[in-house]
């Protein structure tokens, strides 16, 4: 069975599609985003023209190196993601169908 993520360019953050880190008690843990989710499989992302640019950086080092580097909160390591992208947006001016 292939893994499959889906996620929304709308309100997403870079957090959203690598990892967070998440405060647990006095410790911080790692929460996996979509890209790393998706590792081995496919992570679709829909609106991606809504992605503002330094998060759309995020998924750049996803798809050429197979990893997400993360340093927050005093955790450094880097994580997994080897999964196709496949991401999806709308025409320029909004149609696909012709102006006018």
């Amino acid at each position: 069975m292939v893994r499959s993520v889906r996620t929304s360019g709308l309100g997403c953050t870079s957090a959203g599609l690598t990892c967070a880190a998440i405060r647990e008690g006095p410790d911080f843990v790692l929460e996996a985003g979509a890209l790393v989710l998706a590792d081995g499989g496919v992570c679709c992302i829909d609106e991606f023209s809504t992605i503002r640019s330094h998060d759309k950086a995020a998924v750049h080092e996803a798809m050429e190196q197979q990893t997400v580097s993360v340093a927050k909160a005093g955790l450094v390591c880097r994580l997994r993601s080897r999964c196709s992208v496949v991401a999806a947006q709308n025409c320029k001016g909004g149609s696909a169908h012709g102006r006018g």
